[in-house]
């Protein structure tokens, strides 16, 4: 059971015991990880099966993590979203806490909400307007706000409201008066009503903790409070609580994810055991240096707790960064450079391409089908809803209850051979259809069952019938896990969360789409940093980060490249602002020169460092210090005067843990003074004279005689170097409209 796992996986597998908090990079495996845990419980004997719980956010984690546990012998153990999870508590104890049948589920409130905005409002909102209130109702009942209390919450959360928030609680207000009317229920009342029903009946409580023993949560980052609070529930007084997350990816704020939850987890647990997944399985160290860089110009809470990951494959190709004149010149340059992936043998398949809305994806659209390449739309219809597919079950189920009776399995010897003789009934041929569009797309979808049945194969190649075989698929329809489609995939990048692919194309990465215009406030330009980091990390080896300079062909380019990659794009700078970086095609390479790849080590004890305080003083915060006491006082004293001389605050010059690293390592020369995280090159040149005569014993003529104020009045230094320091405004915050919640339905 704990063959191929790292040290780290293994310390996770093998604390089966009291609250564990597993802090996991992305790529890192960490459903290996919990997988693993949950099995060796189960054959260690200190888990029963049914007594365990598994909670994640999506029906496609929960299908996967279902599928491995059944590998690893585990098949009994639940393994299922928040809502699902609650859906079927809800429907079991609704007649003996309420009585009678449950309310139905409202499977869509668009409609709903229309009608009681036209109500409310006595108008006809538009489509986009609509999406904005159904966003903020949704938000509001997540973090169990009424509609009285609506406009107050929106204030204390600092929440910018997309429209007046008195008609927004109006509309919300009568949106519940509605359904319940009809007697109907939406997704967040369910999490609502089981939560009630559990602080009321404590018999009823009882029953479910006595049914569920241990729980796993996974990507604990994206827990909301209604979440949270019916996961205690659950609990009760017990602590067999295992939670996976990483502060670098909550990209759900906006829907009322937070990730409060696991960075104060620790502090609510104190004697909780703690491991760091770092070693990064997925992307070659190329793309794991250009996502470290990413975060490591991040500010905030979360950014205090980000990982340093450590790639544990092959060098790859450097990333590409590629600039345009236009969106459809990206786009084609884009397809052209997917067509040369596909020559060289990366399949359709293991390719994607990333965008910040979806209504970015139609340019991509036409010039992948211009280019002859097929694609498939992330998150558009549900696999198992089109027609052919519906077909094609109810042939594999019919051939199924026949058996060896089904004239259509004469001579097919095994399961794929079996699947592809049915499927030959619904009109499926070995050799793709020329062309694309319709019947293309109706192919690739059918051959996805026949790769499906390969891989069902090679997993069970003693039970794999074809009864086994549709048994899986009933699964995989209740769950909506949809097999991948031979295509290149394009998708929003919150869409892309929790996949994978060997070559992703990040597009439109200009500064009003990535961070978008929306985001206002220092969190919420933030959180689109992590964004496009969960971006970064998607990619296992081909990585392509692209702009364009203007809208359409002879625009006006006044575009420039998105400021989070300033420091990272080839002839940029950190902070840089319009016009920095190299203009004119394509650029290669990634990072900045003069920051060692690989992971830090702690300079005391040796062990690889992952805490952002840890690597930037090159020590853990246990192992002892070395710092010069009378020195940190002198440079917190310079600090002070300087920043007063340049009108800023005290750690826009340096942060305190840059001046502890100072202190430390007390440089003698500008080389070394350079290699102390925080110290950039223009902090270098504006302040590196006046700290190496510090750090020599010198006493300074004056605080104002080691630098100039940069033109203009622009503050000195970078973001990466003086995390903490205030970000600068933006225009905009609210993510993409009508972008769901993780999870729409259980």
């Amino acid at each position: 059971m704990l063959e191929g796992l790292d040290p780290e996986q293994r310390a996770v597998a093998t604390t089966l015991h009291g609250p564990v908090c597993v802090l996991a990079g992305a790529g890192t495996g960490k459903t290996r990880a919990i997988t693993h845990r949950i099995a060796y419980g189960v054959r260690a004997g200190v888990f029963q099966p049914a007594t365990v719980l598994a909670v994640t956010f999506t029906q496609r984690a929960a299908g996967e993590m279902r599928g491995r546990l059944r590998q690893l012998g585990a098949g009994g153990v639940q393994a299922r979203t928040f809502h699902a999870a609650a859906l079927r508590q809800l429907h079991y104890f609704w007649p003996k806490a309420v009585g009678g049948e449950p309310p139905r589920l409202l499977e869509r409130k668009f409609a709903l909400v229309a009608e009681a905005a036209s109500r409310a409002l006595r108008m006809r909102l538009e489509r986009a307007d609509l999406r904005d209130v159904l966003s903020e109702i949704e938000w509001a009942k997540v973090t169990q706000t009424t509609p009285e209390d609506y406009p107050a919450a929106l204030a204390k959360a600092g929440r910018d409201a997309p429209r007046d928030p008195a008609e927004t609680a109006r509309v919300y207000a009568t949106y519940e008066q509605l359904k319940q009317e009809r007697g109907s229920i939406d997704f967040e009342d369910v999490l609502l009503l089981t939560v009630g029903i559990l602080t009321d009946r404590h018999d009823i409580a009882e029953t479910v903790r006595r049914q569920y023993q241990h729980f796993v949560v996974d990507e604990y980052q994206d827990v909301s409070p209604l979440q949270q609070r019916l996961l205690r529930l659950w609990l009760g007084e017990r602590d067999s609580l295992c939670v996976v997350g990483d502060a670098s990816q909550t990209i759900y704020s906006f829907a009322g994810a937070t990730p409060d939850h696991l960075l104060n987890f620790r502090t609510l647990h104190p004697d909780a055991t703690v491991v760091k997944l770092v070693r990064d399985y997925r992307s070659t160290p190329q793309v794991v240096h250009l996502a470290n860089g990413l975060l490591a110009q991040a500010r905030g809470r979360a950014a205090e707790h980000r990982l340093e990951l450590v790639s544990q494959r092959p060098p790859g190709p450097e990333p590409v960064y590629a600039e345009h004149p236009d969106e459809p010149a990206e786009a084609e340059a884009t397809a052209r450079r997917i067509r040369d992936l596909l020559g060289e043998g990366v399949p359709a398949s293991e390719i994607a391409v990333l965008y910040r809305v979806n209504a970015q994806s139609e340019i991509y659209e036409q010039a992948l089908a211009d280019a002859g390449v097929p694609y498939q739309m992330r998150d558009a219809e549900r696999f198992f809803d089109r027609p052919e597919i519906r077909q094609a079950v109810l042939a594999l189920r019919g051939a199924a209850r026949a058996g060896g009776n089904d004239a259509a399995l004469d001579g097919a010897d095994d399961l794929a051979g079996q699947v592809g003789a049915v499927l030959a009934t619904t009109g499926w041929t070995p050799q793709p259809p020329a062309g694309s569009g319709a019947v293309r797309d109706r192919w690739e979808s059918l051959h996805s069952l026949v790769r499906l049945a390969e891989d069902f194969q090679r997993a069970r190649p003693d039970g794999a019938t074809l009864a086994a075989f549709v048994e899986e698929l009933m699964q995989r329809a209740a769950a909506q896990h949809a097999p991948t489609v031979e295509g290149v995939t394009l998708a929003s990048l919150h869409a892309a969360k929790g996949l994978e692919w060997d070559a992703v194309f990040l597009v439109g990465l200009t500064d009003g789409t990535m961070p978008i215009t929306h985001a206002k406030t220092a969190e919420q330009v933030e959180e689109e940093r992590r964004l496009l980091y969960v971006g970064v990390t998607r990619a296992r080896r081909h990585l392509s980060l692209s702009w364009a300079l203007s809208r359409s062909p002879g625009g006006r380019g006044g575009r420039r490249p998105s400021r989070f990659l300033d420091g990272l794009r080839p002839g940029s700078s950190p902070g840089g602002g319009p016009g920095s970086g190299a203009r004119g095609g394509v650029e290669r390479g990634a990072g900045r020169a003069r920051k060692p790849r690989g992971p830090v080590r702690c300079r005391v004890c040796g062990k690889t460092l992952t805490e952002a305080v840890e690597v930037k003083l090159r020590r853990c915060e246990d192992c002892p210090s070395t710092m010069d006491e009378g020195l940190y006082e002198r440079l917190r004293e310079w600090r002070l005067e300087r920043a007063r001389d340049l009108s800023r605050p005290a750690y826009a010059v340096f942060t305190d843990v840059t001046l502890m690293a100072i202190a430390e390592d007390v440089p003698g020369r500008e080389e070394e003074l350079a290699r102390i995280s925080g110290v950039g090159p223009h902090k270098l040149r504006q302040f590196g004279p006046e700290v190496l005569a510090l750090c020599a014993g010198e006493e300074l003529p004056g605080a104002d005689q080691g630098g100039e104020e940069p033109p203009g009045g622009e503050p000195s230094g970078n973001a990466a170097e003086a995390e903490g320091s205030p970000p600068e405004k933006t225009s905009e915050n609210h993510p993409e409209n009508g972008l769901r919640a993780p999870e729409s339905s259980a």
